[in-house]
């Protein structure tokens, strides 16, 4: 029988899917797994990202506590982005993806 989605028993894969849903976030993690960033630095390491698109995924994460910003209060304005305690149990699932994603990617130009 199906579960209603405003009945308790929460899909888990939902959940986490929640935090992940948006074109860019596994993109901003991957980035971010390699140490802080400066806000313009993640923009030039994504092509294609709009600064609006990358601000919103970006104040998503600090949302759920996956992405910490430090703001050095400083004029020019200097904000730093790094995974939180929290977001660093999402590394192994970012690798799974990327993993997944690579043996896809191979096998879809094979298939070329």
């Amino acid at each position: 029988m199906p579960v209603s989605k405003k009945e308790e028993g929460e899909c888990p894969v939902d959940a986490m899917m929640r935090v992940m849903d948006g074109r860019w976030k596994g993109t901003i993690l991957w980035r971010l797994l390699d140490g802080p960033r400066r806000t313009s630095e993640l923009r030039r390491s994504i092509p294609g990202i709009t600064e609006r698109m990358l601000i919103r995924h970006l104040q998503e994460l600090v949302a759920d506590g996956i992405v910490e910003r430090d703001d050095k209060k400083t004029i020019p304005p200097c904000v730093y982005y790094s995974i939180s305690v929290y977001g660093r149990t999402l590394a192994p699932v970012v690798e799974a993806m990327c993993n997944w994603g690579r043996a896809h990617l191979k096998r879809l130009s094979a298939r070329r």
